[in-house]
């Protein structure tokens, strides 16, 4: 008979993002960037563009980071999300978009649950009424993961996004406070 072998893995701590995070927070974006579909960015972003993104992420519209306080300094840091503007015109000012991108070897780790259920705490507690995600229709661990912390999907735009020379859709969903 086979023995399993148990990994532990320390839960991590999620915190306000602060301008020190900025290049653990660019490299797992980037990672995104150069080589999936989560996010339809198509350059990856300098540290001095990551920087001035966290810069305008701050009171209701806050980033966030998980850090795995048992991990190395400069290393630490295993997911990030953000809360953004929803639409400009001010009917929509109640409602706001949120982001979450995990480190890759954090995957299926509940990183991705702590800060989704950090941002929609911060939404509530700042007055929000609607959370929106706009997802690569091919996600399903994103859309899985919405799912799990309340949302529903309500759309799919259909081709509205090209990246690695192919056409994506994607899902509309929204969890209301």
């Amino acid at each position: 008979m086979a023995t399993a072998t148990l990994l532990l893995v320390s839960t991590p701590t999620v915190r306000l993002a602060t301008p020190a995070d900025a290049e653990q927070i660019r490299a797992i974006y980037n990672h995104e960037v150069m080589h999936t579909v989560a996010t339809f960015d198509l350059v990856p972003r300098s540290l001095p563009e990551q920087r001035e993104w966290l810069a305008a992420r701050s009171g209701a519209f806050a980033a966030i980071v998980a850090v795995d306080t048992d991990a190395e300094p400069g290393a630490d840091i295993v997911g990030f999300g953000a809360l953004s503007p929803y639409k400009d015109r001010a009917a929509y000012r109640t409602s706001v978009e949120n982001s979450v991108y995990v480190r890759r070897d954090r995957h299926a780790q509940g990183v991705g649950t702590g800060l989704l259920n950090e941002l929609l705490r911060i939404a509530a507690d700042s007055g929000f009424h609607a959370v929106f995600a706009r997802i690569n229709a091919s996600g399903d661990a994103s859309i899985a993961l919405h799912r799990r912390c309340g949302f529903e999907l309500v759309g799919i735009e259909r081709e509205v996004g090209r990246k690695f020379n192919r056409w994506h859709d994607v899902a509309l969903m929204e969890c209301l406070l």
